[in-house]
């Protein structure tokens, strides 16, 4: 079983400024969101009354997110480098618009979600799923695990076996959790 949330709404995302592997610190909606989700957990483990461990992308928003959830779940914690989010190289830290003027025609054809991996020098997607699959396949004790919007997708997309459009199709709530149990994926949220 693995319980996988996205970390709080941080700065950066109500700028529309991509973070990847880059950061910026939680909002105040973005500390309410990691407590409601801590709530969530709460009661979710509370019912199964199982042992979990919490692995969590070492990046600021994430722990800090983390932070907020071992306050009402007082979990063991692990960082692990393979939660981090899908790095968009120097294309890290900059909005839309930026990289439109600062890479011209580098976006051009490209849609709301491929063009993540369209960045000379980031991480591709063959290996972000690698990664993905990766750890997947480190899990065998109930986790939660504390990543972020991009590479949430790729894990779940991963572990339910979708294609590439699929996965970069999926939603990424900030006010949720995601359950993987038995190849099912399912959304829970308060």
């Amino acid at each position: 079983m693995i319980y996988l949330l996205r970390h709080g709404e941080t700065v950066w995302n109500t700028l529309g400024r991509f973070q990847g592997q880059k950061d910026s610190p939680l909002t105040k909606r973005g500390i309410e969101q990691a407590d409601l989700v801590a709530g969530l957990l709460h009661r979710e483990i509370r019912e199964t009354e199982q042992v979990v461990d919490l692995h969590v992308s070492p990046l600021g928003r994430a722990r800090e997110t983390a932070d907020r959830v071992q306050r009402v779940l007082p979990l063991a914690r692990r960082e692990d480098d393979r939660l981090m989010e899908v790095s968009i190289g120097s294309w890290d830290g900059l909005t839309m618009f930026e990289i439109e003027n600062e890479f011209p025609g580098m976006l051009d054809g490209s849609d709301a979600f491929d063009w993540y991996f369209r960045s000379p020098d980031g991480e591709n997607f063959d290996a972000a799923c690698a990664r993905a699959r990766s750890w997947i396949a480190d899990i065998d004790t109930p986790t939660v695990a504390i990543s972020h919007g991009l590479f949430g997708r790729l894990v779940r997309g991963v572990y339910a076996g979708l294609s590439m459009r699929e996965m970069l199709d999926l939603p990424v709530p900030q006010d949720g959790f995601y359950r993987l149990c038995h190849g099912e994926v399912s959304l829970v949220s308060g």
